[in-house]
C-alpha cells in the first residue's frame, strides 16, 4: 500500500478495484499507455502438457495382447455380468472393479488410474486389452531398424580420457578442461580426469 500512496494512486481520488491493484503491480506505465497486461493467469493445462512431453518415459509395464484375448475376454464377461455385449455399460462400480480386477489376473495387464474413467463400455474395456503397450523409447527404437547408410549412431557414448585415448599423443579438443562424472551410476563406467594446471 504504501507503493501507492508514494505514486498518488489515491491523491486522484479514484476508486481501486483488486484488478486495478494487480495491473499496477505488475505493469510499468509504458506498458500501461499501450495497453499491455503482464498479469499470468492460473495454468491448469501445464500439468498435462508435461505429462504429454514425457509420455514414453513413465514407469509402465510393456503388454503385447495374446491371440485369444477375445475369447478370454468373453469368458471374464460372462463370469462377471452374465453378457458379453459390447454395449454394456459398466454403471455399477462394484461389478466394473471386479471385472477389472478379473481382466487384470488373467491378462497380466493393468488398468491405470488415469484411464479408469474411458472404460464406460465393455467395448470400451475390450479395446483397452486389445491394444498393446510399446514403453521402447524413440532413441531405442533406433537400435532395431535398419538406417540408412549415410547415418551411424553411436549408442555406448565415448569420453576422452588421456591415458586410454592416444590417438593424438592424449591431447584434447579442449585442453583446458577437465572432465568430471558426478553420476553414481556412470562413475565406474567413465572414468574422469582433471586436468593439472
Amino acid at each position: 500500500m504504501a507503493a501507492f500512496l508514494r505514486h498518488g494512486a489515491f491523491k486522484t481520488g479514484q476508486h481501486l478495484t483488486p484488478e486495478h491493484v494487480l495491473m499496477r503491480s505488475y505493469a510499468t506505465k509504458a506498458e500501461k499507455k499501450k495497453g499491455i497486461d503482464r498479469k499470468v493467469g492460473p495454468k491448469i493445462d501445464s500439468t498435462a502438457r508435461s505429462l504429454a512431453a514425457k509420455g514414453f518415459l513413465r514407469p509402465q509395464k510393456s503388454y503385447t495382447p495374446s491371440g485369444d484375448v477375445d475369447g478370454r475376454l468373453n469368458s471374464i464377461f460372462h463370469s462377471v455380468l452374465g453378457t458379453s455385449s459390447n454395449s454394456t455399460k459398466l454403471t455399477d462400480l462394484n461389478q466394473k472393479f471386479a471385472l477389472l480386477c478379473k481382466c487384470e489376473e488373467a491378462l497380466g495387464h493393468g488398468v491405470p488410474n488415469s484411464m479408469l474413467h474411458h472404460l464406460e463400455t465393455l467395448k470400451d474395456v475390450r479395446n483397452f486389452f486389445a491394444t498393446p503397450v510399446d514403453t521402447t523409447t524413440p532413441y531405442d527404437k533406433l537400435r532395431n531398424i535398419e538406417l540408412p547408410e549415410n547415418l551411424s549412431v553411436q549408442f555406448e557414448y565415448h569420453r576422452f580420457h588421456p591415458e586410454t585415448d592416444t590417438a593424438f599423443g592424449g591431447v584434447t579438443a579442449f585442453p583446458e578442461s577437465s572432465t568430471i562424472v558426478t553420476g553414481l551410476r556412470y562413475k565406474d563406467k567413465y572414468p574422469g580426469y582433471k586436468v593439472s594446471e
